[in-house]
């Protein structure tokens, strides 16, 4: 499956040029982090999301740790990387394949939660680096529609589109004003398969739009009927950038229901203005759904640690030198 990568050249109303996203996902539970200092302080509550989060047993790390039991490197990997849940990503325009796979790994994750990342709305990346997609909107709905059959009700946790709303200023206003319009009816679609279904919104990143630009954008698309936004999808923005500037969001929509996803695959040590596989990155806070944060449902690896933006090897390929650095850096 191939998985995503953000073509960065738009610019961004804080400051800037930066990445975002791609990924893959599975059957353990992740032991909690030490939580962020995110500067909300208010006690914990109870968890939105149902938990334990799936650790794909098949994702590309699990298959390169098994293969590779005498790498110097697999030790590491295996303990910081492949033991944690990671989302799944549909990445490709498979009709004829699509609920079935879906099905299969509803099916794997049994009484854990997965989260899968859908990428395949038409002109994605506005044809960049991770450009494709459906062929038209009628032929996404169905791919979406497809999916949907195939959560059968499974508790699970939907990454909608990453990037289709903070880099939709390549389109034109009749593409932007067709796209919002396809997000609100996948939306609509994915919360019919029931009410397990958390489906969540493009936010981009810290770096990139105004909160209210973002705000704009995300109440043209739906977000009201979803659950939330998720934010820093294979960026490297920190937690607390992000989580900041998700309530600054959240704030703008003025909804009170609606609550924050931060990828924190990548951003043990922040940005370095790179989103194409930078070098001194780290790995970030472990997967969890003890945030905390009343308004923060979950931090979720949604790219995979290890697998490439497009420059050290092709996008989505599993890297064994970058898992590494990630998690010794």
């Amino acid at each position: 499956m191939r998985a995503r990568i953000p073509h960065r050249w738009q610019r961004t109303a804080l400051a800037g040029l930066l990445g975002a996203g791609l990924a893959f996902a599975g059957l353990a539970t992740a032991a909690p982090a030490a939580e962020p200092d995110t500067g909300a302080h208010a006690p914990a509550a109870a968890a939105q999301l149902p938990g334990p989060l799936f650790v794909d047993p098949d994702s590309q790390v699990r298959r390169w740790t098994a293969a590779n039991p005498g790498d110097s490197r697999q030790p590491v990997i295996a303990d910081r990387i492949a033991s944690q849940p990671q989302a799944r990503w549909l990445s490709q325009y498979n009709p004829g394949t699509v609920q079935q796979e879906v099905a299969g790994y509803m099916s794997a994750a049994g009484d854990a939660l997965p989260v899968l990342s859908v990428y395949g709305i038409p002109n994605r990346d506005c044809g960049g680096a991770s450009s494709g997609g459906a062929p038209d909107l009628p032929s996404y709905q169905n791919w979406i529609r497809l999916i949907a059959d195939g959560l059968g009700g499974h508790p699970v946790v939907i990454i909608l589109e990453t990037d289709a709303l903070a880099l939709e200023d390549c389109l034109d206003q009749a593409g932007r004003d067709a796209r919002h319009a396809a997000l609100r009816e996948a939306v609509t679609t994915l919360k019919s398969a029931g009410s397990e279904t958390h489906v969540y919104l493009d936010g981009g990143h810290s770096a990139w739009h105004s909160p209210a630009d973002q705000a704009a954008r995300l109440s043209a698309s739906g977000v009201a009927e979803a659950d939330g936004v998720f934010t820093n999808v294979s960026n490297f923005r920190t937690t607390a950038e992000e989580i900041a500037y998700g309530k600054q969001i959240l704030a703008a929509v003025g909804d009170p229901d609606l609550n924050l996803v931060v990828d924190t695959s990548r951003n043990g040590n922040g940005s370095n203005g790179e989103w194409c596989d930078p070098s001194g990155r780290a790995l970030g806070a472990d997967p969890t759904l003890a945030t905390g944060d009343d308004a923060v449902d979950a931090l979720l690896w949604v790219k995979p640690p290890g697998e490439a933006d497009g420059c050290a090897a092709g996008a989505g390929q599993f890297v064994p030198d970058l898992a590494y650095a990630l998690a010794t850096n």
